[in-house]
């Protein structure tokens, strides 16, 4: 039988998604009476305790009599079990450091670990993930910074509202400048952004037409990597080498500061890839950029004046463009950067939704009938022990 527990979230500060809804668990035990969900009852989830009960579903302390456990963000290490399957999102497959002890309690602890982040289809593509509802926030944002430095429009917190459905009420009426606006990415993320673009009324225009005129109304450009990235000697682009040899490759986006507003960033970046831009590059005269939503939130990263996370409570500060340092928001001789690690936590019911549907479709699914080859090549952790395609991790997993 297969016990799925929903964890208490535990990292500070506390995150309010969670991996499925009370409607998704009803749904679950009515089509696989084989399976038991317990919710660990917890007072930040955006669904209650009684959400979870009164959808029939058991509200526990204790998780100890589930095999598979599902997080978000990841499990402190005071509150791990032993010999249990997780999955949440580690942040360690990039051996990030602040995560290393998390890596060796699971390791001693027998755990096994599936990452969602390493969830991906046989062509490469992400199975699972929150990416649509941040570019949905983060280019929310994006605009409402730019509306706050200059005055022209005024947009409100996403958080005010009570979800998507609220928030798009909120546009009805809204008239942007004719503003430019340049965004990058292919996946998840730069679907939300393109989602409000719409919502906004923003036509979306060529590279070439943006490069070369100006326009009456408010305009995009969606970059992707074959807009962005070129091989250095045969000027060519493809996907599958550059995400192996992206030191090969020089960034075509300079071109574009001379032209943008804003930039709405939602590429993925390793630092083997270029950046979109250098720092020097904002302080050239016919730097334009204003305001930049990086929605991949890569500190010193693909956006190299992002100089780390900001927060929910408040999502934008200033980069000087001569100094490169932090300042206030909005002021003379900087840019605005929008840059929050957990963006779709502003709209947690609609996220969580969304990110439930995709793991009862692709994921439990699988689990259930005895796993997959996605599941098995997402496995970072078998019973404690790295699994061979996480091998590269030994240096970083040894104790």
């Amino acid at each position: 039988m297969l016990v799925i527990g929903l964890i208490r979230e535990g990292k500070v500060p506390a995150d309010n998604r969670v991996a499925l809804t009370p409607a998704q668990c009803k749904w679950l035990l009515k089509h696989y009476p084989e399976v038991r969900i317990l919710v660990q009852s917890s007072p930040n989830r955006c669904f209650t305790d009684a959400e979870y009960a009164h959808a029939g579903i058991d509200v526990v302390e204790d998780l100890s009599a589930c095999n598979l456990l599902l997080g978000i963000k990841e499990v402190p290490v005071s509150q791990l079990l032993a010999d249990k399957t997780y999955l949440f999102f580690s942040h360690t497959k990039k051996k990030q450091a602040y995560n290393q002890a998390l890596m060796h309690a699971m390791m001693d602890k027998n755990i096994t670990l599936i990452d969602y982040e390493c969830l991906e289809h046989a062509d490469g593509q992400r199975i699972i993930g929150f990416g649509f509802f941040a570019g949905i926030v983060g280019a929310h944002n994006g605009i409402m910074a730019y509306g706050n430095r200059t005055g022209a429009f005024h947009l409100g917190r996403v958080g005010e509202v009570k979800d998507y459905r609220e928030l798009i009420h909120t546009y009805f009426g809204l008239k942007l400048p004719k503003v430019k606006i340049a965004i990058t990415g292919s996946g998840r993320v730069a679907h939300g952004i393109l989602e409000i673009m719409t919502l906004m009324d923003v036509q979306d225009v060529e590279p070439g037409e943006y490069l070369s005129r100006n326009f009456e109304y408010p305009v995009y450009v969606h970059l992707k990597g074959a807009d962005l990235y070129r091989h250095k000697e045969n000027g060519t682009y493809n996907r599958e080498h550059f995400h192996t040899h992206a030191d090969e490759y020089d960034c075509l986006f300079e071109q574009y500061c001379a032209h943008t507003d804003i930039l709405m960033n939602g590429i993925y970046w390793e630092p083997s890839m270029p950046r979109l831009f250098s720092m020097e590059t904002m302080l050239r005269q016919d730097f334009r950029i204003q305001s930049i939503a990086d929605i991949t939130d890569d500190k010193n990263g693909s956006v190299p004046c992002n100089l780390g996370d900001a927060t929910i409570d408040v999502p934008i500060y200033g980069v000087n463009k001569i100094t490169g340092e932090k300042t206030e928001p909005y002021l003379p001789g900087s840019i605005d950067i929008m840059a929050v690690g957990n963006l779709p936590n502003e709209l947690p019911r609609d996220a969580s939704r969304y990110f439930g549907e995709q793991l009862i479709k692709y994921v439990l699914e699988d689990l259930y009938k005895g796993g997959s080859d996605a599941i098995e090549r997402a496995k970072i952790l078998e019973e404690g022990k790295l699994t061979a395609a996480f091998d590269y991790l030994s240096d970083y997993a040894a104790h």
